[in-house]
């Protein structure tokens, strides 16, 4: 399957909605199986950048879904191993549960490339990412600057919503980006993991029934950010309860641009970025050349005050339909 002109890529954890199952065969030759992490426009965007990259170089790119369950990753992993690909580029579900897995393409010659998320030791050859601390700076300094308008120089109280038990790791950097901007200003009141929308939904409108003093919310994920401002408007506290979030889609968007004036702030990725240079770190490893270990795609602050950023932000993300 791999020869010296074509390089096969498996996109492990990304490629959305192929649904291949592990040992189904190759369609006329092309190198297509399954991974990916969850179905959201940051994922499609990561997708059509490796796509882009992979197209641009002649190379064939597998794709996958792991729905954020570890051994279906690990047995995904595993039929790429046995389908002889010459690398993996994966956003790992644990910095150390997803080692096992990745430590075995590496020792079958698979070069192993993470983007996103990482991997504990040196099973990665290289990384790209956006960093997590980063992206919950962003939305803390935006919060910042708010919050001296409503708090008057008096602590305010505030709810988190994270998604510790999903991944760990990469919720705790976000929120403690966040509150290191924040800290002084606030008081937390309540701190509980939800991370869609639906289930965000509920535990915002709770959390707003139990702490009515709640002020802002914090969200460190798209799913997360979208229920928390459904809770505010469904509770009808619009222009008293103020949200704060991550990540960057339309609908994130279109929430900073609403009159309502609940979403405050966001911080976006580059996932279209992130995807070209994860691909393009495997195929100059397969050609041999020296990549750097650790690369960082910058993150983009969206903020309600700053409209025209957001406006044309959203014009870019039509490269992702």
């Amino acid at each position: 399957m791999l020869n010296t002109k074509r390089h096969v890529l498996a996109a492990a954890a990304l490629l959305v909605g192929l649904g291949l199952a592990p040992g189904s065969a190759f369609a006329g030759g092309k190198a297509i199986a399954g991974i990916v992490f969850q179905q959201d426009q940051y994922f499609r965007g990561i997708q059509i950048g490796m796509e882009k990259a992979a197209k641009a170089a002649g190379d064939e790119l597998l794709a996958g879904n792991s729905d954020s369950k570890l051994e279906k990753e690990a047995q995904l992993i595993n039929t790429y191993i046995a389908r002889g690909v010459g690398s993996i580029v994966v956003a790992p579900l644990s910095a150390d549960a997803s080692v096992p897995a990745l430590k075995k393409a590496r020792d079958a010659g698979i070069v192993v490339v993470t983007y996103g998320t990482s991997a504990n030791g040196d099973v990665a050859q290289a990384s790209v990412t956006s960093s997590d601390r980063d992206i919950g700076i962003g939305t803390g300094q935006a919060a910042a600057e708010f919050i001296k308008t409503i708090g008057k120089g008096q602590k305010i109280k505030a709810g988190l919503l994270a998604f510790k038990a999903l991944l760990p790791e990469q919720s705790n950097a976000r929120v403690e980006g966040f509150l290191s901007q924040v800290s002084d200003q606030i008081d937390i009141v309540s701190q509980q993991d939800a991370w869609l929308a639906e289930k965000a939904l509920a535990v915002a409108s709770d959390m707003l029934t139990a702490n009515p003093d709640i002020r802002i919310i914090y969200a460190a994920n798209e799913g997360g950010t979208i229920g928390a401002v459904q809770a505010v408007k469904k509770a009808g506290l619009e222009g008293k309860v103020f949200v704060f979030g991550t990540d960057g889609s339309e609908q994130l968007a279109n929430m900073l641009l609403n009159a309502d004036n609940v979403l405050q702030a966001t911080t976006a990725q580059q996932p279209l970025e992130v995807g070209r240079q994860a691909v393009e770190a495997a195929q100059n490893l397969l050609q041999g050349k020296a990549v750097e270990a650790k690369v960082s795609v910058p993150v983009l602050p969206l903020t309600r005050v700053n409209a025209a950023g957001v406006t044309t932000y959203k014009e870019g993300l039509k490269a992702l339909k």
